[in-house]
């Protein structure tokens, strides 16, 4: 919420001369000695969280945190004396350079920049085909996906079918993706076969793609795939010919140590393609209208939305929207000698890059976090795109992109809440391609951001924006505009959050496409400490009264047990926030001796929670999910677990596990793990003890012990 309302005042300010006024008059400010005192005192508590730090983890893995994940820091509010400090210094650098420092993220972008100067070079309305590129006609046959995705044409009766009859699904196995399910309002749109080997000329890809990808995709075939002469992995090749068909699409299996890169290149090439293709038509049809014979029949030129933004890609870092250019450049350039000119790309380099000497070297992590938290991890951005032809614009205006790349965060605090006086989301209205990739880092972030983003997409704008209506497709005129979209989702598991978006906010005519693989053996096989998993279930009506069900069960039959010194080293795991808040209020009312950690507790709060918990001052801690996301650090001193709540992704179960191993008490006879779950619980816990033990589970109501010995 702070995030959100420093980001909305900081948009308001339109001005650039009060952005250098603001600076100047930080920058003539003295601190006082209280606030130096005040600053002493920090720094003092910080230097003695560092030594602590140092004591407990001889490794140094839990130093300062500020170069690894950063999201308890981002929430940290600074000191005013610091900011001053910051200011002074980057202002004083700055006017000694001569710099720009009206867009710098550092600053909190009171205004944004966005590139004005190249505005005729990427119009739409006003440039033509090149004749020599050949692509005037590219776009004329039948057999054309995205011709016939966007040509089709339905009465009010079929729309009307489409948004009240439920679906009809089927499903199918393909060799890669394994089990999908394909559902759609439409019967006639039958279930899709995995084509085995792909020609790149059948795909009907742009001009430059067709040349362009076989080199770009090289780094992911292997030598298995190479004989065959085939441009795309196995994965590739399925995951295009789905998204080819235009249908929607949901892979859970999106893992960023293996196939992160292959899937991102493959939804790249899908948008460029598509982004290519639409630009081609318009300006065509622009050399049509310049040379047909007055008095001609104009309606036969719908090419175009409401507004120009046509695909909209949300990533959850800035890292990751520097890799999507860096893609889409290299797709677009044929060879060495034929570069294509990128506007603002020092810019881009600058503020979406990371140095690499910022990372501390002494930081051990697992593979997974070094592969999400790689480069840049700042989460609010958004940046325009605009393709034409031979060049790209970045920082284009919205209403002049064809693709928008944004955080949720990003996209939120230009959409607005109702009753502000500045937001704005006509640019969402025409938006054909939705990608949405790595969905499940957002519910670590926020994920009310991608409810507001569903809310606000594909709705009738409330300005023209000065569009010729005589040029925007009748799709889009009748507000069909949602029945077309495509949507592309990817997550690293299945959440019944992340399934009610594609589910409920999806209504591509074309269908739907789901892989739904079931885990044959869960995390709990990854944990390495000998322990008795002891699963109990409880009992809840229905789904949302399995909240206050599960915090009655615990208060009443959980905690009772662990209240006796002798079960002391207990750490409590709650995925939830909202939970922990109501048990940290919980433990406070009944005077219980504990001590707690969250993403918002500051470092030096933190080493002294560890160094109680060790050292067995303090009997509970209240651990959050979204802490252990952000940090992993390894909590020392378990000898009791107690999950309040299954984990959200299910390695996560291993690894707290195993930190048991971290205390060389000799005492692992005493250690024990108590996991609370519901009927509602399927799917974390298939994850977490696989899908047998899982249907035995929830058809007993008995409680579940489990004994795993680092074998089995």
């Amino acid at each position: 919420e702070d995030s959100d309302k420093s980001s909305a005042e900081s948009d308001s300010e339109t001005e650039v001369e009060q952005v250098s006024g603001y600076h100047k008059l930080l920058a003539t400010l003295k601190t006082s000695p209280e606030s130096e005192s005040e600053e002493e005192e920090d720094e003092s508590e910080s230097e003695e969280a560092e030594e602590s730090e140092a004591e407990m983890d001889s490794e140094g893995s839990q130093e300062t945190g500020g170069a690894e994940g950063g999201e308890e820091d981002k929430n940290d509010v600074p000191e005013e004396e610091e900011a001053t400090d910051t200011a002074e210094q980057i202002v004083s650098q700055e006017q000694a350079d001569g710099t720009d420092t009206s867009c710098d993220p550092r600053h909190g972008v009171i205004e944004e920049f966005t590139d004005v100067k190249h505005e005729s070079e990427f119009s739409l309305e006003t440039n033509f085909m090149e004749e020599e590129s050949g692509d005037c006609n590219a776009d004329k046959r039948d057999s054309n996906p995205f011709k016939q995705h966007m040509d089709k044409e339905f009465e009010d009766k079929e729309i009307e079918k489409m948004s009240t009859l439920p679906k009809t699904s089927s499903q199918s196995q393909w060799p890669r993706l394994g089990q999908l399910i394909f559902s759609s309002t439409l019967e006639k749109f039958k279930t899709l076969k995995a084509d085995k080997e792909v020609d790149v000329k059948q795909l009907h890809l742009h001009k430059p793609l067709e040349s362009t990808w076989p080199k770009v995709n090289k780094q992911f075939l292997s030598s298995v795939d190479k004989p065959s002469n085939s441009p795309f992995t196995p994965l590739q090749r399925e995951l295009f010919c789905i998204m080819n068909s235009y249908r929607d699409l949901f892979y859970p299996e999106r893992n960023a140590l293996t196939n992160g890169e292959e899937i991102r290149h493959a939804y790249c090439l899908h948008a460029l393609n598509h982004i290519l293709k639409a630009n081609a038509q318009v300006l065509s049809n622009n050399t049509k209208r310049r040379d047909r014979k007055p008095g001609s029949d104009t309606d036969d030129y719908r090419d175009q939305g409401l507004t120009r933004p046509k695909v909209l890609m949300i990533v959850p870092f800035r890292e990751c929207a520097l890799r999507i250019v860096h893609t889409f450049i290299n797709l677009l350039e044929v060879n060495d000698k034929k570069k294509i000119d990128v506007s603002n790309k020092k810019r881009f380099k600058g503020e979406f890059g990371s140095d690499p000497e910022e990372k501390p070297p002494n930081l051990k992590r697992p593979e997974d976090y070094e592969a999400i938290f790689a480069g840049n991890i700042d989460d609010h951005f958004r940046i325009g795109v605009a393709i034409l032809q031979k060049s790209m614009r970045l920082y284009a205006p919205f209403y002049s992109s064809d693709i928008i790349i944004a955080s949720p965060l990003g996209i939120r605090t230009v959409i607005g809440a109702e009753g502000e006086k500045k937001r704005d989301f006509d640019f969402l209205s025409s938006i054909e391609i939705l990608i949405i990739d790595q969905a499940d880092i957002y519910l670590m972030q926020n994920w009310e951001h991608v409810l507001h983003l569903m809310k606000h997409i594909n709705l009738l704008p409330l300005d023209s924006h000065g569009v010729d209506f005589s040029r925007v497709r009748m799709l889009n005129l009748n507000n069909w505009s949602k029945y077309y979209r495509q949507t592309l989702l990817f997550s690293t598991l299945q959440d019944p959050q992340i399934n009610s978006v594609f589910n409920k906010h999806c209504f591509n005519y074309v269908g739907q496409v789901a892989v739904r693989n079931v885990p044959l053996s869960g995390s709990i096989s990854h944990v390495v400490v000998q322990l008795p998993h002891v699963f109990r279930r409880l009992e809840a009506e229905s789904v949302t009264s399995v909240i206050d069900s599960r915090f009655q069960f615990f208060i009443d039959k959980v905690l009772p047990e662990y209240r006796d010194a002798i079960m002391s080293h207990t750490l409590i795991y709650v995925p939830s926030y909202f939970d922990y808040v109501r048990l940290r209020n919980y433990f406070k009312k009944e005077d219980l001796n504990f001590t707690h950690i969250c993403e918002y507790t500051k470092k030096a709060a933190v080493c002294r929670a560890r160094r109680f918990f060790l050292k067995g001052e303090k009997q509970f801690l209240l651990f959050t999910e979204r802490f252990h996301f952000y940090k992993r650090y390894t909590i020392k001193g378990i000898r009791n677990l107690i999950f309040y709540e299954l984990p959200t992704y299910s390695h996560f179960y291993s690894e707290i596990c195993n930190m048991l191993k971290a205390t060389d008490s000799g005492v692992d006879a005493t250690w024990t793990c108590t996991v609370l779950y519901s009927k509602y619980d399927a799917q974390k816990l298939a994850a977490v003890v696989g899908i047998d033990r899982t249907a035995q589970m929830l058809q007993s109501k008995k409680n579940v012990h489990l004994f795993v010995t680092g074998e089995n």
